[in-house]
Parts: structure tokens; C-alpha cells; sequence
């Protein structure tokens, strides 16, 4: 699945279109789940991108409560701390109608998170093959904590690996946990969004190149990309 087969261009005249749209894709997807089971699974991505969508889909009227919300990575951080992703999945998406959810973590600080893995594997797999999974890109073809060139990221990509890698990418002031392309791959919807030119024209860059220098390629088979300047 890491080629780019069935990969769906969205594009937007601007940012604010872009967060309500995508915004209510996902309620609409998130209802139909929910009519076809009893938890749905919800992975979505930190950073500044996605929380204008976030502040749009919280006062979505729907079973918050049957919703199970994770990152699809996480800095291995307080979860109090400004650069959690957690932090922002509470206070942008766990809020009004949405505060109803239940937030899955994926961090243990302080504890080592080689030792934490199993535990907080143990938390995510009943929810897998996960529903819906958004996600983003940095300008350097990284998504979820899948960057290029960091220790260990051919284990990540691996069809055989598991839910969970520990990632130590040079470029990062912290260690990062995140989910492994196999599990994104698995997702029965996914959504990248992207802004800006850089990152389109990195997207463009990305489907030529390895999956080692570009990760993100990992992802595209069937993914709906949402793309705005």
C-alpha cells in the first residue's frame, strides 16, 4: 500500500473553506461509523494545521461519547506541556459537544518510553484497524513522527511492524512515539491536509523519491489529500 494509487486531490481557496470542509467530512464519517458500531476510532495529527478543523468538528452534534480519540504521534512530553499533542487534542477538539469523547493518550512521561511501548500498545489495539486517521506533513515529507534519515524509521515502515515505534529524529528536541505506517496504512479513511505552497510542491517531490527520504509515502494509497494555500 505505500504507492499512490487511488490518491484524491482536494483543493480550497483558502484555509478557512479548507477547516470546515474537512471538518464536515469527518462528522460524516464519524456518524456512519458510528452507525455501523458500538466505539469508533479517531487518530489525528498535532501541530498548528489541524486546529482550526478541530475548533469547527467539536460542536458537531453526534455520539461523542462512542468516539475514542488518539494522536497519531506524540512528543514523549507532559501532557501539560505547550508542545503536547494531547494538549492541543483537549483544548481545541475535546471541547463543547466533543468533550463527551474519550481521550486515548500516547505518552507516559517521565517514564522511559522504550519500557512504556507494550502499555500504551495495549491501549490502542483494541481500537485498531483504526476509522478515521488525519494527518499532516512538514516540508520535509515527515508525517505522524515519521521523519527521514532517524534511527530506526525502517522498522516503522516495515509491513511487519508493530502498533507503536520510538523515534529519536536528530531534527527534534524530543524523543517521539507515533503510530507506524502499517497501522496508518490500515485506516479505513485518511485524510492528509497540507497548506502552503512548500508543502504541495514537497507532496509533488515526495512521490518520486524512496520512502525513507520521503515517509509520507507511505500513506497516499487511497488517502484523500486537502490542500489550501
Amino acid at each position: 500500500m505505500a504507492g499512490d494509487q487511488s490518491v484524491t486531490l482536494e483543493t480550497y481557496p483558502d484555509r478557512e473553506i479548507l477547516a470546515m470542509d474537512v471538518a464536515d467530512k469527518l462528522a460524516s464519517e464519524l456518524r456512519a461509523a458510528l452507525a455501523q458500531k458500538d466505539v469508533v476510532s479517531l487518530a489525528v495529527a498535532g501541530g498548528t494545521t489541524p486546529g482550526p478543523i478541530f475548533d469547527v468538528l467539536c460542536d458537531v452534534d453526534l455520539d461523542w461519547d462512542r468516539v475514542r480519540v488518539l494522536p497519531t504521534d506524540e512528543r514523549w512530553v507532559p501532557e501539560d506541556d505547550p508542545r503536547s499533542n494531547a494538549k492541543l487534542i483537549r483544548e481545541r477538539l475535546l471541547t463543547g459537544r466533543a468533550a463527551a469523547a474519550v481521550q486515548v493518550p500516547m505518552a507516559a512521561a517521565p517514564q522511559d518510553p522504550d519500557t512504556a511501548l507494550a502499555e500504551l500498545e495495549s491501549r490502542i489495539a483494541p481500537l485498531l484497524p483504526l476509522d478515521i486517521v488525519v494527518l499532516g506533513m512538514g516540508a520535509d515529507m515527515h508525517t505522524a513522527s515519521l521523519f527521514p534519515g532517524t534511527p530506526g524509521l525502517a522498522d516503522a515502515l516495515a509491513p511487519n511492524a508493530p502498533v507503536l515505534a520510538v523515534l529519536r529524529p536528530e531534527s527534534q528536541p524530543e524523543v517521539r512515539v507515533s503510530l507506524t505506517a502499517r497501522v496508518l496504512q490500515d485506516a479505513m479513511r485518511t485524510h492528509l491536509v497540507i497548506t502552503g505552497a512548500d508543502k504541495r510542491e514537497a507532496l509533488d517531490r515526495a512521490r518520486q523519491l524512496p520512502l525513507e527520504e520521503a515517509p509520507v509515502r507511505a500513506i497516499l494509497g487511497g488517502t484523500t489529500i486537502h490542500w489550501a494555500e
